[in-house]
C-alpha cells in the first residue's frame, strides 16, 4: 500500500488551518458558541468549524439552487450553505427537535437568510420521500442518525440532478471504522461506506476532513 504525506494534525496546525480559511462571521460563530454552551453534553454534532466555509464553497462550486440538508441541529451547517445561495435559492432542512433548530431559526433570521430556508419538522424519510420523484437537487448535506444514512442516500441519488453533489459527514466516525467488530452507529458507517463506494450511479471519494467527510457526485 502507497501511503502518501503524513501530518499530524496538532492544535497548533488545526489553528494555522483555521487561519487560513474564511473566518466564521458574527452570527455563525455565536450559533456555535450557542450550541457548546446550551447543549455541552450534545455540541459534539454540530459541524465542525472548517466545514462552513467548505460547504458554502462547494455550494457556490456546483451553482446550487435547491440544497437538501438530512440533519440540521441547531442550524450551523443550513447557515453557511443558506448564505451562499442566490438570493431565490432554496434550502430544505431536515430535523425533528423543535428546540434544537430553534437556535437555527434566530440566526437564521439574523443573518438574513431565514427566507431561503425550510425547516420541517418531521422524520426526514418522510420529507424525503415526499419530494417530487424526478432529479432536481443540485446540492445535498447528510449528517443525521448514523443507521439512517443508507435510506437517506437511496431517496436523495435518485433526485439529485447530474453533476449534483452529495457530501456525507461522520464516515470515519472517530476513527472506528477500522474494528472488524464495530457494533451500532459504527457498523452502520462501515455499511454506508461500502454502500456508497459500490454506487454506481456516482463517483465518490472519502476525504479525512474533520471526522471523515464523503463527497458524491451524481454521474
Amino acid at each position: 500500500m502507497t501511503k502518501g504525506n503524513e501530518t499530524t494534525i496538532t492544535p497548533e496546525l488545526y489553528a494555522y488551518m483555521l487561519a487560513h480559511n474564511p473566518p466564521l462571521d458574527p452570527v455563525q460563530r455565536q450559533l456555535v458558541d450557542t450550541t457548546y454552551a446550551r447543549f455541552p453534553d450534545h455540541a459534539g454534532m454540530v459541524s465542525a468549524e472548517e466545514q462552513a466555509p467548505l460547504l458554502a464553497f462547494l455550494v457556490r462550486l456546483v451553482g446550487a439552487r435547491h440544497v437538501v440538508e438530512v440533519g440540521t441541529f441547531t442550524g450551523f451547517s443550513a447557515l453557511a450553505m443558506a448564505q451562499a445561495l442566490p438570493a431565490d435559492g432554496t434550502l430544505i432542512a431536515c430535523d425533528i427537535s423543535e428546540e434544537w433548530t430553534a437556535y437555527g431559526r434566530e440566526a437564521w433570521e439574523k443573518a438574513g437568510v431565514a427566507d431561503r430556508i425550510d425547516l420541517r419538522i418531521a422524520p426526514a424519510l418522510d420529507t424525503l420521500r415526499a419530494m417530487p420523484a424526478e432529479p432536481h437537487i443540485h446540492f445535498a448535506y447528510l449528517d443525521a442518525d448514523k443507521g439512517g444514512y443508507i435510506a437517506y442516500w437511496e431517496e436523495l441519488v435518485p433526485r439529485m440532478r447530474q453533476g449534483g453533489l452529495i457530501a456525507v459527514d461522520n464516515v470515519l466516525f472517530h476513527g472506528g471504522v477500522t474494528d472488524p467488530h464495530a457494533t451500532g452507529s459504527t457498523a452502520a458507517i462501515k455499511e454506508f461506506n461500502d454502500h456508497a463506494a459500490a454506487d454506481a450511479r456516482m463517483d465518490s471519494v472519502l476525504l479525512t476532513i474533520a471526522d471523515g467527510l464523503t463527497l458524491a457526485r451524481k454521474k
